[in-house]
């Protein structure tokens, strides 16, 4: 209980500035690419909740509440940055061509992939929650198409804006990783 409220309270500080801090989304680095089914995948714009599409950090209070830092801002506009992140986990987990939508390529990529994410915030129990849906399709025909659910939970590791933007990055690896094993 004490984490959580330092953690809180180290959050409503940090917007006490006039220079706000930017943060990058950034997943970890995969061990090692991995072959699956198909040789190119286009990522569609990924859709967020209206207080993840904010420039401002969301967090959960401990009343239940969202929240944001004032003074302190994702360094990019989320829906793009959120996918561009996936698209580069992806692209550096499997061996397949990602690129996000427009598909820049002459040959159509064999699957695309669309994101719908129902949850993206940091919880006052100490955990990220990322949440929601996604869908391959393939119009060749390569794979069938699949649809899944997924709820990714990561631990806040530190506190503050710092540990949410390293806890968003980990939970975008956990869906890529989910994306992968649907493949």
């Amino acid at each position: 209980m004490k984490r959580r409220l330092f953690l809180l309270s180290g959050l409503a500080l940090a917007g006490c500035g006039s220079n706000p801090a930017l943060y990058l989304v950034e997943p970890p680095a995969p061990a090692k690419a991995v072959r699956i089914a198909v040789s190119s995948i286009e990522v569609k714009d990924t859709t967020l909740p209206a207080y993840a599409e904010a420039s401002e950090i969301a967090y959960e209070s401990e009343d239940g509440s969202i929240r944001t830092v004032t003074d302190t801002l994702w360094a990019d506009d989320p829906t793009r940055a959120f996918t561009s992140s996936l698209v580069s986990h992806l692209s550096r987990a499997t061996t397949a061509r990602v690129a996000a939508e427009p598909w820049p390529l002459e040959t159509w990529p064999q699957a695309e992939l669309t994101v719908r994410v129902d949850k993206m915030l940091a919880r006052a129990n100490g955990n990220f929650q990322l949440s929601g849906q996604f869908a391959l399709s393939s119009p060749d025909g390569v794979i069938s198409d699949r649809m899944r659910s997924f709820d990714i939970q990561v631990p806040l590791n530190g506190e503050g804006s710092a540990a949410i933007a390293n806890a968003t990055g980990r939970a975008i690896a956990g869906l890529g990783a989910e994306i992968i094993a649907a493949l």
